[in-house]
């Protein structure tokens, strides 16, 4: 009789506690786990709008020039800054296969190759094998030299609260900021962050559309970890911007609607894109590359995988090679032009095939024609 009360009395227990563990999970749930949204084109252009349409273009302070290295390639580079939409400074870097104080009248107009780093890192990994003692293990600078040595301009900003922006009295820790993201259900700060960088880098189109050295028709942007991220939502809300080289975006999706690319896959249908994805990636699963790569609407699109982790291997480089290349890539000019015609009307069924988050496609346009390489 002792041991079957007992027994009664640890059920108990062990119900009032699953009850209770069940009561603060349902209670997180409720007020703290990332539920999906929906965002509409309206909303969505809105958060990234960068400026007026009577606003100059931004005061660019550029350093003196200064012969480089990237890789083994004989480079002049120079800093930059400026004021970016909402005040905060911007810093980067620009890097010219040739002097521009000396420029070759066989090229009077480069074009421009946008860089963007991933989380944690900084701009200096795409000119540098090694950043303070440590090791460019995503290779981004052999990249740069790669896009150095075909004759683009390559510049690359550090993102907010990155690199030379970091605040000093409270410094970006990734981790934190996802834990808290995915934990606690802080979206706000991971949203900002993103959105906010791609609106600087369109302040800087603004600037790099008056250099008579700089051809505003052939920019392309190339992106590792959430720089591919940006990269694809950079093209996606500024029609500048021609041609995307996505190296292992992370799996982002609609409960962070205004930063996922699945939210812009169809605002990519004039633009080239090539997606390039790991087997094994820690950050998104092969199920998730396939789904990103199926709602880009693009014409011109392209779909690397590679064996193992989030770290592609150095070779991604060399598959690269036909994207640097200026041919592969239609005039930014035309595209903007095609993807300005009347907005596409679908259905609520043709929304939901696009894999987005409540976002219908925005433009509409004839196929851009590349060469089989690209496609």
């Amino acid at each position: 009789m002792h041991n079957f009360l007992n027994r009664r009395m640890t059920l108990k227990i062990l119900l009032t506690v699953f009850g209770l563990a069940g009561a603060i999970g349902a209670l997180w749930w409720a007020i703290f786990a990332l539920k999906a949204y929906e965002i509409s084109p309206e909303q969505l252009q809105a958060r990234y709008a960068h400026t007026r349409a009577s606003a100059p273009a931004p005061q660019v302070q550029l350093g003196a020039v200064e012969p480089v290295t990237v890789g083994t390639t004989a480079a002049w580079a120079q800093s930059l800054r400026y004021t970016s939409f909402d005040g905060a400074l911007v810093r980067g870097r620009i890097v010219h296969p040739e002097d521009p104080a000396r420029p070759d009248t066989t090229h009077p107009r480069r074009s421009v190759l946008l860089a963007l780093h991933g989380m944690g890192r900084t701009q200096w990994r795409w000119w540098q094998s090694e950043y303070k003692g440590r090791p460019t293990i995503e290779s981004t600078h052999l990249l740069a030299e790669r896009a150095l040595q075909a004759g683009h301009v390559v510049v690359a900003l550090d993102a907010r609260l990155h690199g030379d922006r970091k605040d000093p009295h409270r410094p970006l820790m990734a981790s934190e900021l996802m834990r808290n993201l995915h934990v606690w259900g802080e979206r706000e700060p991971y949203e900002r962050l993103i959105v906010d960088t791609v609106k600087d880098y369109r302040v800087l189109l603004d600037w790099v559309e008056q250099q008579p050295l700089l051809d505003a028709g052939r920019i392309r942007a190339a992106g590792y970890s959430m720089g591919a991220q940006m990269a694809l939502l950079l093209a996606a809300t500024d029609t500048r911007v021609g041609s995307v080289a996505a190296m292992v975006p992370p799996h982002v999706d609609c409960r962070v609607a205004v930063v996922a690319p699945v939210s812009v896959g169809a605002w990519l249908g004039n633009v080239e894109v090539w997606l390039l994805t790991a087997d094994d990636d820690e950050y998104a699963s092969q199920p998730d590359n396939l789904a990103l790569f199926a709602t880009l609407r693009s014409h011109a699109k392209k779909h690397l995988t590679f064996p193992g982790g989030h770290l592609l291997p150095p070779t991604y480089v060399e598959q690269l090679q036909p994207w640097l290349q200026p041919n592969t890539q239609a005039s930014g000019t035309a595209v903007a032009r095609l993807r300005d015609q009347a907005p596409l009307q679908r259905g609520a069924r043709e929304i939901a095939l696009n894999g987005g988050c409540g976002v219908s496609p925005r433009f509409t346009g004839t196929a851009v024609a590349l060469p089989s390489s690209a496609s």
